[in-house]
């Protein structure tokens, strides 16, 4: 079992990285091979629509891309890390999505699997906001996600959504969060 996890903290060590972190040592608890890949120290340009990947599943844009393409193909547990910024995931962790066009290219117009077979994989969300009083926070990050995981044919497993969290180190104020991302971890993995 590999678990990919994606983490989009512009912000390193903080809230969001750090949960990601405790989920995925939980994972690797039950025996899984675990990485973590963060979008903000890779180079990863956004989508320019040219359809260049309506040929062959291929982005042609060149940089770091490649290399979570196939991250995403070998794991069969994919878990996404986002902060809210402004409603929504950060810019950083937006370019990877919009960069999954490929992927949406392989399913829908030459109709093979987005990444590369059939296996059943499972997508996880983890993220926080500073707000506590905004109904329905995390409302716009689950859209983006959720469709995202669709496209890829990953299903959503769950979430980890935390309100509340906003000055870095915020979330260590709360052992109960990162227990529940710790057996979040492992509850991913052992989950059929």
């Amino acid at each position: 079992m590999k678990v990919l996890g994606i983490g989009g903290s512009p912000r390193e060590g903080g809230n969001t990285d750090t949960l990601l972190a405790r989920f995925m040592e939980g994972a690797a608890s039950t025996g899984a091979e675990v990485k973590i890949l963060s979008a903000c120290r890779l180079k990863i340009a956004g989508c320019f629509h040219c359809d260049a990947c309506y040929e062959k599943g291929i982005c042609k844009v060149k940089d770091d891309m490649p290399l979570v393409y196939r991250e995403m193909e070998s794991a069969d547990r994919i878990v996404l890390a986002s902060p809210l910024h402004f409603l929504t995931v950060t810019a950083q962790l937006k370019a990877l999505i919009d960069r999954c066009q490929a992927l949406w290219a392989r399913k829908y117009i030459l109709k093979i699997p987005p990444l590369g077979d059939k296996r059943e994989r499972k997508g996880f969300f983890i993220s926080v906001g500073g707000r506590r009083t905004i109904p329905n926070l995390f409302d716009a990050e689950l859209v983006t996600i959720k469709n995202l995981f669709r496209m890829i044919d990953v299903a959503y497993a769950g979430d980890l959504l935390i309100p509340g969290i906003d000055a870095k180190g915020d979330i260590l104020k709360h052992p109960e969060a990162l227990e529940q991302a710790y057996q979040a971890g492992q509850k991913f993995v052992q989950d059929p």
